[in-house]
C-alpha cells in the first residue's frame, strides 16, 4: 500500500514542478483535466464497470448513499435554518460538502491503494445518475422559476462519465463482450486517464489561488469538515453495521475521503451562485485529501 501512496505522490509533484517551472500554467492544466475527463476516464470507466458485479455493489451502493446523504443534509440545515442562506446556496454548499471527486482522484487512489478501481463505482453512479439530475432541477427552478428538464437531459446525455457508466452497466448486466476493435483503443485511452489526472491535480495545487479572500470562510470550513472528516467516519460506521470488512469497508471509507468533485465548481459558475464556497472548498479538501487517505489506509488497511 505504500508503493501505492509514492506512485500517487511522486506524479503529483511531477505535475507541481512542471507548474512551478512554467512548462504548465492553468490554461494547460485545465487542458490536462478535460483530455482526461472526456476522453480518458469514459474508457476507463467502461472498461472498470464492465467487469464490476453490479448485484454484489449493493452493500458499497447503500453505504456511500448515506455518508452522502448524511453531510448534504448536514450542511443544508446550518446553511438554510442557521444562516438563513438562499436555496441555490444552500444547494451548491450542500453538493460541496458531500459529492467526492471520483471521477478523477479516486479512480487513481482506488487503483494504486485499495487495489480495485471497482470501488468507487458505486458512488459514481449515486451521484451521477441520482444526486446531479435533483441538484440541477433544484438550481434550475432557482435561476429560471421553473424546471428545464430538456436541458438537464441534455447535459446528462452529453456528460462523458455518465454515458460511459451507462455503457458499462449495460456490459457488466448483459455479459456482453466489446469486440476487439473497439476494446483495444478503449484500453490504450484508459491507460491515460490515471497519469493525466493526477498531474493535473499536482499543477492544481502549485497554480491555486490563495484561500480566505471570498468572505465565506465558516461555510468553506463547514464543508471542509464534513467533507474530509465527518463522511467517511459516517461511511465506516455505515459499512460496519452492513457487515463490511477488509478490502469493501476500506474501499467504501477511502472513497468517502475523496475531495469535492470539481464539477460542483462547473455549476456554480453555471447557475452563478456559491462559487466562493465551490472553490475554497474544492481547494481546501483537494490539498488535504492525500493525508487524509493515507490516514484512513494506516487505520483500516492493517499494514502499509
Amino acid at each position: 500500500m505504500i508503493v501505492g501512496f509514492l506512485t500517487i505522490v511522486v506524479v503529483v509533484a511531477a505535475g507541481s514542478w512542471l507548474a512551478h517551472s512554467g512548462v504548465l500554467d492553468e490554461r494547460s492544466q485545465v487542458t490536462l483535466g478535460e483530455i482526461a475527463f472526456f476522453i480518458c476516464s469514459p474508457a476507463l470507466m467502461i472498461r472498470t464497470i464492465s467487469e464490476v458485479e453490479i448485484a454484489a455493489a449493493g452493500t458499497n451502493l447503500l453505504a456511500s448513499a448515506i455518508a452522502l446523504t448524511v453531510c448534504f443534509a448536514a450542511f443544508a440545515a446550518v446553511s438554510a435554518g442557521v444562516w438563513r442562506r438562499p436555496l441555490g446556496e444552500v444547494v451548491i454548499g450542500s453538493l460541496a460538502s458531500s459529492y467526492v471527486n471520483a471521477g478523477n482522484l479516486g479512480i487513481a487512489i482506488a487503483a494504486y491503494v485499495v487495489g480495485d478501481i471497482g470501488v468507487v463505482v458505486p458512488t459514481l453512479l449515486v451521484q451521477m445518475l441520482v444526486v446531479q439530475p435533483a441538484c440541477l432541477v433544484l438550481l434550475d427552478r432557482v435561476r429560471a422559476h421553473r424546471v428545464d428538464l430538456r436541458g438537464i437531459l441534455t447535459r446528462l446525455l452529453t456528460n462523458p462519465l455518465t454515458v460511459a457508466a451507462a455503457i458499462g452497466v449495460v456490459l457488466a448486466l448483459t455479459g456482453w463482450q466489446l469486440p476487439e476493435v473497439v476494446a483495444a483503443p478503449i484500453d490504450v485511452l484508459a491507460g491515460g486517464a490515471i497519469p493525466l489526472m493526477l498531474l493535473s491535480y499536482g499543477a492544481a495545487l502549485r497554480l491555486a489561488p490563495r484561500l480566505g479572500r471570498g468572505g465565506h470562510n465558516a461555510e468553506v470550513a463547514l464543508a471542509s469538515v464534513l467533507k474530509l472528516a465527518v463522511m467517511p467516519v459516517v461511511a465506516w460506521l455505515t459499512g460496519t453495521a452492513l457487515g463490511m470488512s477488509g478490502e469493501a469497508l476500506l474501499g467504501v471509507v477511502m472513497t468517502a475521503a475523496l475531495p469535492t468533485a470539481q464539477n460542483i465548481f462547473l455549476h456554480a459558475t453555471r447557475y452563478r451562485v456559491g462559487q466562493t464556497v465551490a472553490r475554497e472548498t474544492i481547494l481546501v479538501t483537494t490539498v488535504l485529501a492525500l493525508p487524509v487517505s493515507f490516514v484512513v489506509a494506516l487505520l483500516l488497511g492493517g499494514h502499509l
